[in-house]
């Protein structure tokens, strides 16, 4: 499951099936597409001329496909890291992507224009980097309760909507942890291997030596004697070796 389906199927947990609440604004709504979304995908206008009946019969391959052309590619959640990728995505489809990337430009410190571009972006990955991907979410899950707050429905719906915020920050908090420990997994293999290429290029240049002294001519080191390969080679071992216990008494 990629990221967008992920999140995708977050959504239609949190949104559910066909409602039409009398003090919803959205009006007539399945799987949190409102009837004003879907008659613009569709190119229906006005949206009133889409009856209800059409976003009662919305299936979610068709949802799936408003979702990440309007709330998903606007924010440009593919290039975002997994978890801010989630918690934004939800964001956008609950209040807007307008609003949600201009949170987040709130407190990344880029201009509040609403849109997502390189400047946001560049701002994001610097304050990740300064901080960290789970202090944006909570900052950002945070930031969102509190404008949730100021709007005049949330006595109807607020209890709703913070049980929504609470799990989109722990769900998304959760794959910035798995993501995290990933990229350190993989960077600890990859200094495993780096580490022993030294080795590996010693015990050559001492195989090398070695069949030299055997009376086998290696014509690519043909200028470096036998006692020189192994000198050489022993030198790198031994270097190897003192800087990793340098190293780890540091640590």
């Amino acid at each position: 499951m990629n990221s967008f389906q992920t999140a995708l199927a977050h959504v239609f947990a949190q949104e559910g099936g066909y409602v039409d609440h009398p003090h919803d604004p959205g009006g007539a709504t399945k799987f949190g597409i409102t009837r004003a979304t879907l008659a613009r995908f569709r190119g229906v206008k006005p949206a009133t001329k889409l009856p209800k009946s059409a976003v009662r019969r919305l299936r979610k391959a068709e949802a799936a496909q408003i979702y990440y052309r309007y709330y998903w590619a606007p924010i440009w959640a593919n290039r975002l890291p997994t978890g801010i990728a989630f918690c934004l995505f939800d964001f956008a489809v609950n209040s807007g992507p307008h609003r949600a990337v201009k949170m987040l430009q709130s407190i990344v410190q880029a201009p509040q224009d609403g849109r997502m571009g390189p400047v946001t972006f560049a701002a994001m990955k610097t304050f990740v980097a300064t901080h960290n991907e789970i202090k944006l979410i909570d900052k950002l899950c945070t930031a969102r309760l509190q404008f949730l707050k100021r709007l005049r429905h949330y006595p109807t719906f607020g209890r709703g909507w913070r049980r929504r915020v609470q799990s989109t920050r722990h769900n998304a908090q959760k794959l910035a942890k798995l993501n995290s420990t990933k990229m350190n997994g993989e960077s600890r293999k990859m200094t495993y291997f780096q580490g022993y290429k030294t080795y590996i290029t010693a015990a050559l240049m001492l195989l090398i030596a070695i069949a030299q002294l055997a009376g086998v001519e290696v014509p690519a080191f043909d200028n470096a004697s036998a006692g020189q390969l192994m000198m050489e080679a022993f030198a790198i071992i031994f270097l190897r070796k003192g800087l990793k216990d340098t190293a780890s008494s540091v640590v």
